[in-house]
């Protein structure tokens, strides 16, 4: 078979091969394309940070990979506080290689001179951008690759606000990794002890569950709720502090699926530990039918994400997706805060420019001020920094089931919206009313808006460059219409433009301002609808958001505008995707 490495990949083997014998030994078990996949790119920053399956290459999680991107963020922490002393936290989720990441990230922080705080045990990862602020760090880092498959683990890096690192931070930090990369004798592997301190169990944890339940909207101290929870942990990080976080909102009554409260980085029970596909919540399911639950709740890995089950006018459960629980808890924080005189007047709602619309509606209907930023909850994140003097973050979250209240964590928080949306189903159980009640009088007020997720998967390079083309080709003709509607506005987070269609047929175009740059595309059509389309920051894949809506006058007409709503979408899919 003649060889098709390129010169570039052949190079990379070859200085890989001389890096350790038993890199030599694993690089010669791989197919040709199989180091094609292996080593035609370095793993890079995205929405999520540095993410990808875990093998030999610079395209790969590995000591290496997961080395230069710690020594280059050392370098950077160095070169940004050079007159204080340094300190990180560190975290990990359940993955088999978690761990030993962790602490190989840890040695090389403390041989920089670095002091660490390791925790103990696995964790989630709102609890690690708690610990920054807590603890007094400049930095942070959770091994994670949050609902992705098995084969997979990540690198989540923080900055001393408690959020993901971003602009200018995340670029500076990768052309420190890039040094690295072209020399990865420059890596300090071998740690110190004396500068590394485990946190002990309940240092942090205790501090975080306080900090939370201060938020509560409570109006008796102590109340018990009788509302049935059903919770899944999905073999994740969640168990260590979602139940605890329960019980100090009231609640006693929670079942949990024990056959996944085992931390298992195999995910033995479910397809994938994602919240956003009903698969992974069919236990969760089976349970709270068996107990004729009120609720169910479900975690991905890293607790920071989080799905849910309510029961409908037919007692039947069903999934609500991440649109409508961020905009259950969006109408429900707002009106609780404003009845117990807690919602300051400077009040700010955030989402993500491929959230829901109809959280925004909710917000202006309440007289809040409701920000966009880009996808991924490090953005969220930035605006609340770049404005904490001036407006107050309440509430914010983003389509992907990731939801924040308060500004004590700086990245979406799953265990604390467990216990928010556990607290808004047992305060309308009292009135007698259920979540999915709330829900059809919030599509009454303001527009039955639903939504749906296509993701094409593209691996390896061919993929890469396949999506890259797909973005290309709409950019260079989108479509007209939409589902039999006029596309009258196109925002283009690339170029920074929008264009508008006028009445009149003229094409007017003006700057997009308030982004950074992103590879985003969105269309929106003359009755509201809207089409997003991105690639994914941490997965091979493209996606598409789409968005329609059309009002409901009574919760009668529920199921027929469902119905027109999903046809509109379907023929959006159709119309751009096939």
């Amino acid at each position: 078979m003649q060889n098709t490495l390129s010169t570039d990949i052949t190079q990379k083997i070859n200085e890989w091969r001389n890096l350790a014998p038993a890199l030599r030994q694993a690089i010669d078990a791989l197919s040709e394309s199989e180091k094609i996949d292996a080593f035609y790119q370095h793993l890079e920053f995205g929405t999520g940070g540095l993410r990808g399956v875990v093998g030999v290459g610079t395209n790969r999680m590995n000591r290496y990979t997961v080395g230069a991107a710690t020594q280059g963020l050392a370098n950077y922490l160095k070169k940004s506080f050079p007159l204080q002393p340094i300190s990180v936290a560190i975290a990990y989720d359940n993955r088999h290689s978690s761990k030993d990441f962790a602490q190989l990230v840890a040695d090389i922080f403390s041989a920089n001179g670095i002091k660490v705080f390791l925790f103990s045990e696995l964790r989630p990862t709102p609890l690690l951008s708690f610990a920054i602020r807590y603890l007094g760090c400049q930095s942070g880092v959770v091994l994670t690759a949050s609902h992705n498959p098995p084969e997979y683990n990540g690198y989540k890096a923080y900055w001393q606000d408690g959020g993901q690192v971003v602009e200018p931070h995340d670029v500076n930090i990768m052309a420190e990794v890039e040094a690295i990369q072209r020399d990865y004798g420059q890596i300090l592997f071998e740690g110190k002890p004396d500068l590394i301190e485990i946190l002990s169990a309940g240092r942090v944890e205790n501090a975080y569950l306080d900090a939370m339940a201060a938020l509560f909207p409570i109006e008796t101290a102590g109340e018990k709720h009788p509302l049935s929870i059903v919770y899944s942990s999905l073999h994740g990080t969640g168990i260590t502090l979602v139940p605890q976080i329960l019980e100090r909102a009231g609640f006693e009554n929670v079942h949990i699926v024990e056959a996944q409260a085992i931390p298992d980085g195999d995910f033995p029970t479910v397809k994938s530990p994602n919240p956003e596909e009903g698969e992974a919540l069919t236990m969760a399911l089976e349970k709270a039918q068996a107990l004729q639950a009120d609720l169910v709740l479900a975690n991905d890995p890293d607790a920071d994400r989080v799905g849910i089950a309510v029961r409908n006018a037919a007692q039947e459960l069903v999934l609500l997706n991440g649109n409508q629980t961020g905009a259950l808890l969006t109408y429900y924080w707002l009106k609780k805060s404003k009845k117990l005189n807690q919602l300051p007047p400077n009040a700010l709602v955030i989402k993500t420019i491929v959230t829901s619309d109809l959280i925004e509606r909710i917000a202006t209907a309440e007289g809040v001020e409701c920000l966009e930023t880009l996808t991924g909850f490090k953005h969220i994140a930035a605006l609340i920094r770049n404005l904490e003097k001036e407006k107050q973050f309440v509430i914010g979250g983003e389509e992907s089931y990731g939801y924040l209240i308060g500004d004590k964590v700086r990245d979406k928080d799953g265990v604390m919206a467990c216990a928010a949306i556990a607290l808004m189903a047992a305060d309308l159980q009292k009135e007698g009313r259920s979540l999915w009640d709330l829900l059809l009088e919030i599509y009454q007020k303001q527009g039955f808006f639903l939504e749906s997720l296509l993701s094409i998967t593209k691996k390896g390079k061919e993929g890469n460059e396949a999506i890259k083309k797909m973005m290309a080709d709409f950019r260079k003709t989108p479509p007209s219409t939409l589902a039999g509607a006029k596309v009258v506005e196109i925002r283009d987070f690339q170029t920074q433009k929008t264009q508008r269609l006028t009445a009149s047929g003229e094409k007017v175009e003006q700057p997009l301002i308030g982004f950074p740059l992103s590879d985003v595309l969105q269309l929106i059509t003359e009755t509201g609808d809207k089409v997003s389309m991105r690639p994914s920051g941490t997965e091979p894949k493209i996606k598409f958001y789409f968005s329609a809506v059309l009002p409901l006058s009574k919760k009668e007409d529920y199921a027929k505008v469902e119905a027109d709503l999903k046809a509109r979408l379907e023929g959006m899919k159709k119309e751009l995707v096939g």
